[in-house]
């Protein structure tokens, strides 16, 4: 039996199976579907500055490359991480010599922009700004916050979302299938499941899918008819674990701890797991999640469950002690206590009114009869005069003024329904009705 090549390609699959035209493109259609901009843009060959932003894999790279090829002026490009000021300088001067570049444009692709500095970002201003250059930026943060706001007010933004569970399995046939780049000259057997786990653990991400089918085929050796039979368990062997969405530098990151804290304070406990399990699987601080858990417990529960900021502490201390992976499980139960306790804002809202009076408001002197007199000359002064001891009177309470006299009415402790502040504001309410 003759043996197959599978060497015929020096270039991983991945690298080959890019689009090299805007049909070829699969998935963003919410940018890039018939009559929507950007694709006018590209088919006119009529671009403006643009930055494309979202997770890897999703395209942005191969959107570039589309443009390359459709663009009739010239088309440069440079890797952030590895190009400098002085690339940009021989990009800005080559544009300028009409020799070289006779429309006087070139359209500039930058990878991973958001590892330019300040410094480097600026460089591009002048020549973006009076059009020298048609920058295309790529970077898998937020724009909005790890580029130039400058470049950003010159350019249209664009977010590339995760590819689908359908896209990911048309780019996944289409490699199965042609013959020029893929695997179209092999006979190939894919099993339902193996396909379904490709799909599910690419996390949307072309490029992982694209891998872990590569190293699938190159691995697995035909059988006696020639053909490859990629199943389930060669899959599993050959893409292990899904690739987590998530970065503790980048805006995954971010994302994933906001929707952690929301879900707390949303009282979803199921949610609230989710999310943690996101976070622990994608190496975040063990010691930042158990913060996160404190805070939300003395911001969001508060008083309607005043236990619940102790045995957060508790485990945040927990957390320490011992590490992960039991560490896992001190979390999850801090989490889940904080996110179905009854929930109030109150005390949060308060000290913040207060803060905001100190501020930026006259406030008053405090009064006399609070202040402490330790010499008892200071008594002639008025200091302590007047200061009643709680504990002397009925029910540990004597009604007095506390505040200054300018905001002596003001409120900024108004306790809810919620939880044990119920009973606090009952408690109050009684005081308050005594004479």
């Amino acid at each position: 039996m003759e043996k197959t090549n599978f060497t015929q390609h020096k270039e991983p699959l991945a690298y080959r199976m890019v689009p090299r035209k805007l049909d070829e493109f699969v998935g963003q259609d919410h940018i890039l579907a018939e009559g929507k901009m950007l694709r006018r843009m590209i088919e006119a060959d009529r671009l403006s500055s643009i930055i494309l932003f979202g997770p890897p894999g999703t395209g942005k790279t191969s959107l570039a490359r589309v443009i390359a090829a459709t663009t009739e002026i010239g088309f440069k490009q440079l890797n952030a991480v590895t190009s400098g000021v002085k690339d940009i300088k021989q990009v800005i001067s080559d544009t300028q010599n009409l020799i070289l570049t006779p429309q006087g444009r070139t359209v500039l692709f930058i990878d991973e922009i958001h590892r330019f500095n300040k410094a480097q970002q600026d460089a591009l201003l002048p020549q973006v700004e009076d059009g020298t250059l048609i920058l295309i930026g790529a970077t898998t943060e937020n724009p909005y916050f790890e580029v130039n706001k400058a470049l950003i007010s010159r350019s249209t933004v664009f977010q590339l979302k995760p590819l689908s569970k359908e896209n990911i399995e048309q780019i996944v046939d289409r490699a199965l299938t042609d013959r020029t780049y893929g695997y179209g000259n092999l006979d190939i057997e894919i099993k339902p499941e193996a396909k379904a786990f490709i799909n599910d653990l690419s996390n949307g991400d072309a490029r992982i899918a694209l891998n872990g089918l590569e190293l699938a085929v190159l691995t697995t050796h035909p059988d006696q008819q020639g053909k490859i039979v990629i199943d389930l368990p060669t899959i599993k062997d050959c893409m292990q674990k899904r690739s987590p969405a998530f970065d503790k530098g980048g805006e995954a990151h971010y994302d994933t701890i906001s929707a952690f804290i929301k879900s707390m304070r949303g009282s979803d406990p199921d949610a609230t797991l989710f999310y943690l399990a996101r976070a622990l699987h994608g190496g975040e601080d063990i010691e930042f999640l158990a913060r996160r858990i404190v805070i939300c417990a003395a911001e969001d529960v508060g008083l309607a469950n005043p236990q619940v900021l102790s045995i957060a502490v508790d485990a945040y201390q927990a957390t320490q002690m011992i590490g992960m992976p039991e560490a896992r499980i001190i979390l999850a139960e801090a989490a889940v206590l904080v996110a179905t306790s009854p929930k109030s804002n109150t005390t949060y809202l308060g000290i913040d009114a207060a803060l905001s009076d100190v501020r930026n408001q006259r406030t008053g002197e405090i009064p006399y009869h609070l202040r402490n007199a330790p010499i008892k000359d200071m008594e002639k002064h008025g200091y302590s005069q007047g200061y009643k001891y709680a504990h002397d009177y009925p029910n540990h309470y004597i009604k007095m003024q506390f505040l200054p006299d300018e905001i002596k009415d003001k409120k900024y402790y108004q306790p809810s329904e919620q939880g044990y502040e119920a009973k606090i504001k009952k408690w109050l309410e009684f005081l308050d009705s005594l004479e």
